[in-house]
């Protein structure tokens, strides 16, 4: 193994939640913060709640609606246009006669 090129390793590294559970753990940084652990997580605590950082999903909904947007101008422009132009070889060659 080669020497000087690891990050440092933390044994009793401490990890803190937003709820304020902390436990230790080993790691490269020595404070880690979190937003979810296992005593808050919804899936873990049975809870019915929406778990939204840095409102993710608001954004998604943003995205669908471009979406539905860009797909309603898309079928707007291929629309069939009512132009007097013939559309066959045929209808051409008996538009001028």
């Amino acid at each position: 193994m080669k020497q000087a090129i690891h990050p440092q390793f933390y044994p009793n590294a401490t990890v803190i939640c937003q709820c304020g559970n902390t436990f230790t753990t080993g790691s490269t940084q020595e404070v880690i913060r979190v937003e979810l652990c296992s005593k808050c997580h919804p899936f873990y605590t049975g809870e019915q709640r929406f778990v939204d950082s840095k409102s993710k999903i608001q954004r998604f909904q943003q995205k669908q609606q471009a979406a539905a947007q860009y797909i309603a101008k898309k079928k707007e422009k291929q629309a069939p246009r009512e132009d007097n132009a013939p559309k066959t070889l045929r209808e051409m060659l008996e538009a001028l006669k």
